[in-house]
């Protein structure tokens, strides 16, 4: 099986070998089918098959393994063995046909047993392949129409709201997009085939509008996203979606759609309207910006820009987290990956709204109770990169840096103006810093609701004595293009042109008497944004421009030409 090395060892992923199993089977030389029944029994190897385990059929992640712990590895093998078996199986000795086959069919009822809800997009619709395709492979029908269920279940919650609850993603799209190709290929059931197309559409008009074509990135935010991606350490995803438009996976005019389309537009999708899931990206020919209407996953980027640095390799990326007890990279382990060099998730609730290049944005601690810090963090990538720095109209020439309570901080990088005015932060010790700092390379942000001694909070208990809501860092970002404006202390003095109006209800220990409500807006130039929170039960009160409140739309989007396509 194929190796992998990280800081906690040496590991052998069992849908890696599967994958290489296929690939080998595919290829169909004699040497390569010896090799491929010699990775067949290592990956087989790795399937539980006591039927007094809960997750008989399941397999391990990795074969150093001894029990099964992530459920999802019985999808990821059976997505790979299910069609080699439907295209090469008759090129394997009938002994190894019958083992695979048998593995296909334990996995299946494992996946059955699972029953995976819809809204955990790419494993549903790797569900939803298994189950179809590996129901027609063993002439099981009732296998293959649960999989033609789960498909049409899947279709009717997406459309419930507008788009998959896993949004956006880079890292997980892709895996539904690719599982809904090989549905599309193999299965036999027409109805199947024809919703499998119909969804591949949708999910391809959302991704082609968040592409960003100067940069080539996926913009966000999203929804989930492993590190790499973030922070644009693997290829542009621009060249993989036109490489699904060459080679048939998304439908030709998604090709057109990437090339042909106005320099400045903004896009807004409803995740899930129950909870208030919402996603908006503006566009420019120079950088995009996008923020979540709320909280999903410690992967999510809820607030996230990519700009172009012209002379730079990569484009500059911002990008935000909530960090309790000063965690960093090195610090967090991610266990599909086995290690912790890439990992930093975002361990607070949010709450934004966004109209085109300006946002406000309300971070709330998520589950600190005891510790030593929690604060929220802006991250520019490549502290080398940036070009300027400004607090309160004077440039920085070392860091760190404190940022004074009331004033607007700018960064220049590349083509790119990023102001960012702190405002409420909720004090839960003497000591609550702003600080410009260098952070491995990269510049920081850090507005703090803790910094101190390691302690328990008794005041963040619910249900508890002491609750008086959850503690919130908010603050107002906008990026502006640098060859509109002099320099920073220019775009700075735009921006605190404006009028910021916050209120923040007096505390109270009685949740259940009311509300206690944070309301900001911040008006300029005839346009205005707005938003209305509850810090008892956290929730999202009221979104507003000069428009007037904003709904949940499925899609909506400027770029007229986009509504053309309705599947």
């Amino acid at each position: 099986m194929l190796q992998k090395s990280t800081e906690f060892g040496l590991f052998h992923e069992s849908r890696r070998g599967a994958r290489l199993a296929a690939d080998l089977v595919a290829n169909g030389h004699l040497e390569d089918l010896a090799l491929a029944e010699k990775v067949l029994d290592a990956v087989l190897a790795c399937q539980e098959v006591d039927p007094r385990d809960p997750h008989c059929g399941n397999f391990y992640w990795m074969a150093e393994d001894h029990h099964v712990e992530d459920l999802n590895a019985v999808e990821f093998n059976l997505e790979a063995l299910i069609p080699m078996m439907i295209r090469y199986g008759d090129r394997l000795a009938t002994s190894y046909q019958e083992r695979v086959r048998a593995a296909i069919q334990l996995g299946l009822q494992e996946i059955a047993r699972l029953d995976v809800l819809v809204a955990y997009t790419n494993i549903t619709v790797l569900d939803i392949l298994n189950s179809s395709l590996g129901g027609e492979l063993l002439g099981d029908s009732a296998l293959a129409q649960r999989g033609y269920n789960k498909l049409v279940a899947w279709m009717a919650y997406t459309q419930q709201n507008g788009h998959p609850l896993e949004y956006n993603s880079p890292t997980y799209g892709a895996v539904t997009i690719r599982a809904l190709k090989r549905l599309i290929d193999l299965v036999r059931d027409e109805a199947t085939r024809h919703r499998a197309e119909a969804m591949t559409a949708r999910l391809a008009l959302s991704i082609a509008l968040h592409i960003h074509t100067p940069t080539g990135r996926w913009a966000g935010p999203h929804g989930r996203a492993y590190q790499p991606s973030v922070v644009c350490e693997t290829p542009p995803e621009i060249a993989m979606v036109r490489e699904w438009v060459a080679n048939g996976t998304v439908p030709a005019w998604v090709g057109v759609l990437l090339e042909q389309r106005p320099a400045h537009f903004q896009v807004t999708e409803t995740a899930e309207r129950d909870r208030q899931l919402a996603l908006t990206t503006y566009h420019t020919p120079t950088y995009v910006l996008g923020t979540a209407t709320s909280s999903f996953n410690p992967q999510a980027n809820v607030c996230m820009a990519h700009f172009t640095r012209p002379d730079a390799e990569r484009p500059g990326v911002l990008y935000t987290r909530y960090i309790t007890n000063d965690k960093w990279f090195g610090d967090a382990y991610h266990a599909t990956d086995r290690t912790k060099t890439r990992n930093l998730p975002d361990e607070g609730d949010f709450f934004s709204v966004q109209q085109q290049n300006r946002a406000l944005c309300i971070y709330g601690s998520q589950n600190f109770r005891h510790g030593s810090s929690a604060k929220a963090v802006l991250i520019w990538t490549v502290r080398a990169a940036i070009d300027g720095i400004w607090v309160g109209g004077q440039q920085v020439a070392t860091l760190p840096c404190q940022v004074p309570p009331g004033q607007t901080i700018v960064v220049a990088s590349g083509d790119a103006y990023i102001a960012v005015r702190p405002l409420q932060i909720t004090a839960l010790g003497k000591n609550i810093p702003i600080q410009l700092v260098e952070r491995n390379g990269d510049l920081v942000l850090e507005m703090y609701n803790y910094q101190g001694p390691e302690k328990r909070f008794w005041e963040l208990n619910w249900p508890g004595a002491f609750y008086q809501g959850k503690p919130i860092i908010s603050y107002y970002l906008e990026i502006a293009e640098r060859s509109d404006f002099a320099d920073g202390a220019a775009f700075r003095d735009v921006v605190n042109g404006g009028t910021f109006v916050e209120h923040l209800d007096a505390p109270y220990t009685y949740p259940a008497a009311g509300e206690r409500r944070y309301v900001v807006s911040y008006q300029r130039d005839d346009q205005e944004i707005g938003i209305d929170i509850d810090l008892m039960q956290w929730q999202l009160k009221r979104r507003w421009t000069a428009e007037g409140d904003l709904g949940w739309p499925t899609l909506a989007t400027d770029f007229v030409a986009a509504l053309a396509y309705v599947p």
